[in-house]
Protein backbone atom coordinates (compact mmCIF):
# COMPACT_ATOMS: atom_id res chain seq x y z
CA UNK A 1 0.00 0.00 0.00
CA UNK A 2 1.14 3.96 -0.66
CA UNK A 3 2.40 5.72 1.69
CA UNK A 4 0.02 8.85 1.91
CA UNK A 5 1.82 12.49 2.36
CA UNK A 6 0.37 16.18 2.94
CA UNK A 7 2.69 19.32 2.11
CA UNK A 8 1.64 22.38 3.41
CA UNK A 9 2.95 25.37 1.77
CA UNK A 10 4.07 24.95 -1.85
CA UNK A 11 7.25 27.58 -2.03
CA UNK A 12 10.48 26.51 -3.58
CA UNK A 13 11.24 23.94 -0.51
CA UNK A 14 7.44 22.04 0.00
CA UNK A 15 7.36 22.24 -4.02
CA UNK A 16 10.35 20.07 -4.38
CA UNK A 17 9.68 17.84 -1.42
CA UNK A 18 5.54 17.47 -3.52
CA UNK A 19 7.26 16.44 -6.86
CA UNK A 20 10.11 14.18 -5.39
CA UNK A 21 7.49 12.29 -3.78
CA UNK A 22 5.38 12.50 -6.64
CA UNK A 23 7.97 11.00 -8.68
CA UNK A 24 8.75 8.08 -6.21
CA UNK A 25 4.53 7.08 -6.80
CA UNK A 26 3.94 8.58 -3.21
CA UNK A 27 -0.02 9.69 -2.78
CA UNK A 28 0.35 13.21 -2.13
CA UNK A 29 -2.11 15.78 -0.73
CA UNK A 30 -0.46 19.73 -1.36
CA UNK A 31 -1.97 22.11 0.31
CA UNK A 32 -1.55 26.44 0.04
CA UNK A 33 -3.70 29.47 0.60
CA UNK A 34 -2.16 30.77 -3.05
CA UNK A 35 -4.34 29.80 -5.92
CA UNK A 36 -1.52 30.17 -7.82
CA UNK A 37 0.68 27.45 -6.28
CA UNK A 38 -2.24 25.18 -5.60
CA UNK A 39 -3.44 25.51 -9.70
CA UNK A 40 0.61 24.83 -10.67
CA UNK A 41 0.63 21.45 -8.40
CA UNK A 42 -2.87 20.74 -9.17
CA UNK A 43 -1.03 18.22 -12.21
CA UNK A 44 1.91 16.80 -9.93
CA UNK A 45 0.09 15.33 -6.76
CA UNK A 46 -2.59 13.22 -6.09
CA UNK A 47 -4.85 16.41 -5.09
CA UNK A 48 -3.87 19.81 -4.48
CA UNK A 49 -6.19 22.21 -2.64
CA UNK A 50 -6.52 25.70 -1.34
CA UNK A 51 -6.90 25.75 1.76
CA UNK A 52 -6.02 27.29 5.36
CA UNK A 53 -3.74 25.07 7.37
CA UNK A 54 -4.40 26.92 10.80
CA UNK A 55 -8.17 26.33 10.80
CA UNK A 56 -8.96 22.60 12.73
CA UNK A 57 -12.08 21.95 10.95
CA UNK A 58 -11.08 22.12 7.40
CA UNK A 59 -7.38 19.80 8.66
CA UNK A 60 -10.33 17.22 9.77
CA UNK A 61 -12.78 17.69 6.37
CA UNK A 62 -9.11 16.76 4.36
CA UNK A 63 -8.98 13.54 6.95
CA UNK A 64 -5.43 14.62 7.48
CA UNK A 65 -4.90 12.51 10.71
CA UNK A 66 -5.50 9.67 8.52
CA UNK A 67 -2.03 10.79 6.16
CA UNK A 68 1.29 9.12 7.41
CA UNK A 69 3.36 11.96 7.31
CA UNK A 70 2.73 15.70 7.01
CA UNK A 71 5.21 18.08 6.14
CA UNK A 72 4.59 22.05 6.80
CA UNK A 73 6.67 23.61 4.61
CA UNK A 74 5.17 27.31 5.07
CA UNK A 75 7.26 29.82 4.49
CA UNK A 76 7.67 32.93 6.80
CA UNK A 77 4.69 32.89 8.55
CA UNK A 78 6.12 31.48 11.68
CA UNK A 79 2.91 32.07 13.68
CA UNK A 80 0.57 29.80 10.88
CA UNK A 81 3.66 27.22 10.76
CA UNK A 82 3.34 26.98 14.95
CA UNK A 83 0.00 26.84 14.63
CA UNK A 84 -0.59 24.69 11.49
CA UNK A 85 2.04 21.88 13.96
CA UNK A 86 -0.20 21.92 17.06
CA UNK A 87 -3.20 21.67 15.36
CA UNK A 88 -1.89 18.65 13.52
CA UNK A 89 0.05 16.71 17.22
CA UNK A 90 -3.53 17.54 18.65
CA UNK A 91 -4.65 15.65 15.61
CA UNK A 92 -2.41 12.69 16.27
CA UNK A 93 -0.99 12.80 13.18
CA UNK A 94 1.67 9.80 12.90
CA UNK A 95 4.83 11.63 11.82
CA UNK A 96 5.23 15.90 11.51
CA UNK A 97 7.89 17.24 10.36
CA UNK A 98 8.14 21.18 10.08
CA UNK A 99 10.44 23.72 8.25
CA UNK A 100 11.85 26.30 10.91
CA UNK A 101 13.18 29.59 10.16
CA UNK A 102 15.20 30.17 13.40
CA UNK A 103 16.33 28.69 16.46
CA UNK A 104 13.86 30.02 18.23
CA UNK A 105 11.12 28.80 15.56
CA UNK A 106 12.70 25.38 16.25
CA UNK A 107 12.36 25.46 19.89
CA UNK A 108 9.02 26.64 19.75
CA UNK A 109 8.27 23.33 17.19
CA UNK A 110 9.90 20.63 19.31
CA UNK A 111 8.15 22.07 22.31
CA UNK A 112 4.66 21.66 20.62
CA UNK A 113 5.16 18.13 19.60
CA UNK A 114 6.98 18.28 16.20
CA UNK A 115 8.58 15.04 15.17
CA UNK A 116 11.21 16.41 12.87
CA UNK A 117 12.94 19.76 12.53
CA UNK A 118 14.56 20.92 9.62
CA UNK A 119 16.72 23.97 8.77
CA UNK A 120 16.98 23.58 4.79
CA UNK A 121 18.33 26.90 4.50
CA UNK A 122 21.37 26.83 7.41
CA UNK A 123 21.87 23.08 6.65
CA UNK A 124 22.96 24.31 2.73
CA UNK A 125 24.73 26.80 3.55
CA UNK A 126 26.88 24.96 5.83
CA UNK A 127 27.10 22.38 2.84
CA UNK A 128 28.17 24.85 0.63
CA UNK A 129 30.34 26.86 3.13
CA UNK A 130 32.21 23.96 3.06
CA UNK A 131 32.39 22.57 -0.29
CA UNK A 132 33.98 26.11 -1.06
CA UNK A 133 36.84 26.30 2.04
CA UNK A 134 38.17 22.45 0.75
CA UNK A 135 38.63 21.28 -2.89
CA UNK A 136 39.02 17.84 -1.38
CA UNK A 137 35.38 17.90 -0.08
CA UNK A 138 32.28 17.03 -2.81
CA UNK A 139 29.36 16.97 0.11
CA UNK A 140 28.76 17.05 3.34
CA UNK A 141 26.38 16.25 6.18
CA UNK A 142 25.94 17.70 9.72
CA UNK A 143 24.75 14.84 11.91
CA UNK A 144 25.42 17.17 15.02
CA UNK A 145 27.60 19.72 16.21
CA UNK A 146 30.40 17.18 16.43
CA UNK A 147 30.35 15.20 13.73
CA UNK A 148 29.62 14.71 10.09
CA UNK A 149 29.35 12.57 6.68
CA UNK A 150 31.72 13.89 4.17
CA UNK A 151 33.08 13.37 0.55
CA UNK A 152 36.50 13.12 0.23
CA UNK A 153 37.85 12.88 -3.83
CA UNK A 154 41.04 10.93 -3.59
CA UNK A 155 43.52 12.73 -5.36
CA UNK A 156 47.39 11.90 -6.08
CA UNK A 157 48.62 11.86 -2.41
CA UNK A 158 47.10 8.49 -1.96
CA UNK A 159 46.77 6.93 -5.16
CA UNK A 160 47.35 3.35 -5.41
CA UNK A 161 47.42 3.22 -2.01
CA UNK A 162 45.13 0.42 0.32
CA UNK A 163 42.74 1.32 3.22
CA UNK A 164 44.95 -0.63 5.00
CA UNK A 165 48.08 1.15 4.07
CA UNK A 166 46.09 4.17 4.98
CA UNK A 167 45.02 2.78 8.44
CA UNK A 168 42.21 5.61 8.50
CA UNK A 169 40.49 4.11 11.53
CA UNK A 170 43.47 3.72 13.61
CA UNK A 171 45.23 7.29 12.53
CA UNK A 172 42.49 9.29 12.65
CA UNK A 173 39.13 7.96 14.39
CA UNK A 174 37.40 8.04 11.32
CA UNK A 175 35.30 5.03 9.16
CA UNK A 176 35.05 4.56 5.42
CA UNK A 177 31.63 3.90 5.17
CA UNK A 178 31.90 3.37 1.33
CA UNK A 179 34.35 4.31 -2.07
CA UNK A 180 32.25 5.49 -5.25
CA UNK A 181 34.13 4.78 -8.06
CA UNK A 182 32.13 6.00 -11.36
CA UNK A 183 28.51 4.65 -11.20
CA UNK A 184 29.90 2.03 -8.48
CA UNK A 185 30.04 1.97 -5.07
CA UNK A 186 31.76 0.10 -2.50
CA UNK A 187 29.71 -0.09 0.79
CA UNK A 188 32.15 -1.42 3.48
CA UNK A 189 35.05 -1.92 1.40
CA UNK A 190 38.00 -4.36 2.16
CA UNK A 191 41.06 -3.47 4.16
CA UNK A 192 42.94 -4.36 0.75
CA UNK A 193 40.75 -2.27 -1.07
CA UNK A 194 43.59 0.18 -3.55
CA UNK A 195 42.33 3.60 -3.80
CA UNK A 196 42.99 5.39 -7.52
CA UNK A 197 42.57 9.14 -8.35
CA UNK A 198 39.20 10.09 -8.75
CA UNK A 199 37.69 7.58 -6.23
CA UNK A 200 35.46 9.34 -3.83
CA UNK A 201 35.59 7.96 -0.07
CA UNK A 202 32.50 8.24 2.34
CA UNK A 203 33.67 9.20 5.80
CA UNK A 204 32.35 9.35 9.14
CA UNK A 205 33.65 10.90 12.20
CA UNK A 206 34.32 13.85 14.64
CA UNK A 207 34.49 17.33 12.77
CA UNK A 208 38.43 17.47 14.10
CA UNK A 209 39.49 14.40 13.44
CA UNK A 210 37.93 14.84 9.34
CA UNK A 211 39.93 17.42 9.15
CA UNK A 212 43.44 16.62 10.33
CA UNK A 213 42.74 13.25 8.20
CA UNK A 214 42.06 15.70 5.00
CA UNK A 215 44.94 17.77 5.84
CA UNK A 216 47.27 14.82 5.77
CA UNK A 217 46.38 12.68 3.38
CA UNK A 218 44.07 14.72 1.44
CA UNK A 219 45.79 18.25 0.70
CA UNK A 220 48.08 18.49 -2.08
CA UNK A 221 49.07 21.98 -2.00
Amino acid sequence: MKKQFAVIGLGRFGGSICRELAEQGMEVLAMDLNEDKVNEFAQVATHAVMADSTDENTLKSLGIRNFDHVIVAIGDDIQSSILTTLMLVELGVPHITVKAQNDYHEKVLNKIGAHKVVHPERDMGIRIAHNVVSKNVLDYLELSDEYSIVELIVGRNIHKKTLIELDIRARYGCNIMAVKREEKIDVSPMADAELVEGDILIVIGADKDINRMEQDLFDED
